[in-house]
């Protein structure tokens, strides 16, 4: 092929590329739209819309004129010649064509107009406490999921498929290897802490508290830590969520309780890690689906770092505890800043996994990933579910949901079809404390800079060595690159058993 066929070739293929992104963009703005400000009556008409364009952006990336574009592309002597950022984007690009290739057409828009239906019904169902209500669409999602395994195939475990989607190349047998490390560990802690007669006193944390003023004062902390306001946007929603549309244009959302300070505060730092990450994605990128974090693994360690590592350090409120004090006088002028800190990282078994604290956290995602398993691998039925819930939720944490709402119907991803996606929550606490500790090493003053409210070059560390590659890196290449292993879960570990042995004077 002359360069000149070549150039040709790879500008029509970057076209064409750019198209089927701006489909994305618009579904994007869309979901965000119909979770935040599309009024209920409007919701099926929207739920069509994104099911029409997204059937038009499958049929693009499924077309016969892409395959061509991807084979050509991908002959090695062509490939070798790509610049690094067109390699990836046929990389990626081919790995969905192949996938999405296996899926008739009418299959896929039939399941994306389901979850689009299943999402409002679940908030409706969940408002109403009501599973029954949410049960014949999940019936029909795990259905539809079984279904696609098949087309697609799948290798050992049929969950490994479903956790390729959002961590490439994990599998059942690694997870299992983590959660047991975690399991052994965590576990004996909590007990301990059950039993240590040093607890926090949280009354100051379940006081009235306005929304406008929550919401001020979490806009002040995003904008503290890095979060740009001119990029993106604070919204409420149901669950809290944060959506790309492009890196200069980041939105998240968050849910406000008037009876408890947690929710909302720290719901926004947790949102605002994924939307910085986003936000720093070089703009080399755009266009293309490289454009987008490495794995929901590296993801989750950004928002998790942010929120806990960061927002629940002593040293974070060193420097804001006065600033939260003049924002909420009448709660906190009376209460101390180490009374402050013991209550924020309070660990007590929780039934909502989004409230839960760091350390029984990983319980919560065991749950969800052990119940995945068994839907998957039909062991499980889907009317099973809230008894299954239940009994695992007493088992791993001593406490049974109350109702449906604060039980199984508690999370929104089941109703979006995301089946392999709550392990990386866990992932990401792993990669989390791995980055962490690197960054300590690479940067002396760490620690004073958390202290001082000063947070570019933390910013700065985590763009040059994560943020800016987007989805350039697998996983595991990103990861042996800034931390020179592979997923070590000890650091994890570590960290809890170091923060709250101290807090509960263990």
């Amino acid at each position: 092929m002359s360069s000149t066929a070549q150039e040709k070739l790879v500008h029509s293929f970057r076209d064409y590329v750019k198209k089927l992104m701006s489909y994305q963009q618009a579904i994007s703005l869309l979901h965000w739209d119909m979770r935040t400000q599309a009024p209920r009556r409007g919701m099926g008409a929207r739920a069509e819309l994104i099911s029409t364009l997204a059937a038009e952006k499958f049929a693009l990336s499924t077309a016969a004129q892409f395959g061509e574009y991807l084979e050509e592309l991908s002959e090695p002597s062509v490939f070798a010649t790509l610049d690094p950022i067109t390699q990836g984007t046929v990389t990626e690009c081919k790995k969905e064509y192949e996938r999405s290739r296996k899926l008739p057409p009418d299959k896929y828009k039939e399941f994306v107009l389901l979850t689009n239906q299943a999402e409002t019904i679940w908030a409706e169902a969940r408002e109403k406490n009501d599973f029954a209500l949410f049960r014949p669409y999940l019936e029909r999602i795990v259905k539809a999921k079984l279904e696609f395994i098949n087309y697609w195939g799948y290798e050992g475990n049929k969950y490994n498929t479903l956790l390729d989607i959002y961590e490439p190349d994990l599998t059942v047998e690694q997870l299992d290897e983590m959660f047991a490390a975690l399991r052994q560990k965590i576990v004996p802690l909590v007990s301990a802490i059950a039993a240590s007669p040093h607890k926090p006193d949280t009354s100051c944390l379940t006081q009235s508290f306005g929304l406008a003023e929550q919401e001020a004062f979490s806009r002040y902390i995003l904008e503290r830590i890095g979060y740009d306001f001119e990029a993106g946007r604070l919204d409420k929603s149901v669950h809290p969520f944060a959506i790309s549309i492009a890196p200069t244009d980041v939105r998240i959302t968050t849910r406000y309780d008037q009876n408890h300070f947690n929710v909302a505060l720290f719901g926004c730092i947790h949102e605002a890690g994924h939307a910085i990450y986003e936000q720093n994605i070089s703009l080399d990128l755009l266009w293309t689906p490289l454009c987008d974090g490495a794995s929901m693994g590296i993801h989750e360690s950004q928002s998790r770092y942010w929120e806990n590592m960061v927002g629940r350090s002593r040293r974070f409120w060193d420097h804001f505890y006065p600033d939260l004090v003049k924002a909420f006088p009448a709660q906190f002028s009376g209460v101390s800043i180490e009374q402050f800190y013991h209550a924020i990282n309070e660990v007590t078994p929780s039934m909502i996994r989004v409230e839960a604290d760091e350390l029984t956290y990983n319980l919560h995602i065991m749950i969800r990933y052990e119940i995945e398993k068994g839907l998957i691998n039909e062991t499980i039925e889907v009317g099973e579910l809230p008894r299954i819930w239940n009994a695992k939720m007493e088992e791993y944490l001593g406490i049974v949901p109350a109702n449906d709402r604060e039980g199984v119907l508690q999370d929104v991803h089941w109703s979006g079809g995301e089946f392999g996606y709550f392990p990386t929550y866990s992932l990401g606490n792993v990669y989390a404390a791995q980055f962490a500790h690197a960054m300590r090493k690479q940067i002396g003053n760490y620690d004073e800079l958390i202290a001082t409210g000063e947070f570019a070059p933390i910013r700065s560390w985590l763009k040059e060595n994560i943020h800016q590659y987007g989805k350039m890196k697998k996983p595991n290449e990103l990861l042996a690159d800034v931390t020179g292993e592979t997923m070590n879960a000890n650091y994890l570990i570590d960290y809890l058993e170091s923060k709250y042995k101290a807090i509960y004077q263990l």
